[in-house]
């Protein structure tokens, strides 16, 4: 992914609800679900599904913030 929407969330929510939210407004925003998810490795151990989108930790995100949008083929 070379371009995204950037979301900030430091609420103490569940990493799902974060991500929840962010999905709703990417797909209210830019008419289209994303497909990949990034968030620092503090946030998540390793790879996972959450609705259809691919969650993965990557050190560059800073903590509390998620990177979302479309995944290069």
């Amino acid at each position: 992914m070379h371009t995204g929407m950037l979301w900030f969330d430091s609420s103490k929510t569940t990493l799902e609800a974060k991500i929840n939210k962010a999905v709703d407004y990417y797909t209210k925003k830019y008419e289209e679900k994303p497909n990949l998810c990034l968030v620092h490795p503090s946030m998540l151990k390793g790879p996972i599904i959450i609705d259809g989108i691919e969650v993965r930790p990557y050190r560059p995100v800073l903590p509390g913030h998620i990177w979302i949008g479309i995944k290069d083929e």
